[in-house]
């Protein structure tokens, strides 16, 4: 059993980190402004502390393209975006034409249409939508580490904390146990 003192420092560093990357994902400019058109990765940040055999469980959940945002992609020609990403575009392994149909909603939202050098027309948002996400798949997404630089902050000061409260815990354990011979 997980006494409360550690499971109150447990959910306080849960909810630094989450505030503070849901902060990052609202600040204007980039490399985090552009992330939170429609809000669906700031909402879907959650975390959970469970109480295990071996002590504590803390998980953070957030949408499948949250990990992309904050690790970056290396691109299909180029990893000079994000060279230490675990993530590449080119494996096979993604949704086919995935990049392409979040591009075009966003391109549509966003109003951006470029225009035909030849006859100055405006290109359809679909042509638009595919020119920026060829970009995209050959030249990568640069990392915005929205959630990792919160959490490394707060695992730097959290065993200090942990231990603080690991130890009053023991300290309010011990006295029920002294006071109930």
């Amino acid at each position: 059993m997980l006494n409360k003192e550690v499971q109150n420092e447990l959910n306080k560093f849960a909810k630094y980190v989450i505030q503070q990357s849901r902060s990052n994902l609202t600040k204007g400019g980039k490399p985090y402004g552009t992330y939170n058109d429609t809000k669906s990765l700031y909402n879907s940040l959650k975390s959970k502390v469970d109480n295990t055999s071996k002590g504590a469980s803390l998980s953070f959940e957030m949408a499948d393209y949250g990990k992309f945002k904050d690790l970056g992609v290396r691109g299909k020609s180029s990893s000079a975006k994000a060279p230490n990403s675990p993530y590449r575009f080119g494996t096979g392994s993604g949704r086919k034409d995935g990049l392409t149909e979040g591009l075009e909603q966003w391109v549509k939202r966003k109003g951006i249409q470029f225009r035909d050098e030849k006859s100055g027309r405006y290109l359809t948002y679909e042509s638009t939508a595919l020119l920026i996400a060829r970009s995209i798949y050959h030249k990568g997404v640069k990392p915005s580490l929205f959630f990792t630089k919160p959490f490394t902050a707060a695992f730097k000061r959290l065993p200090d904390e942990l231990l603080k409260a690991y130890s009053v815990g023991l300290e309010k354990q011990i006295e029920v146990i002294l006071n109930k011979k």
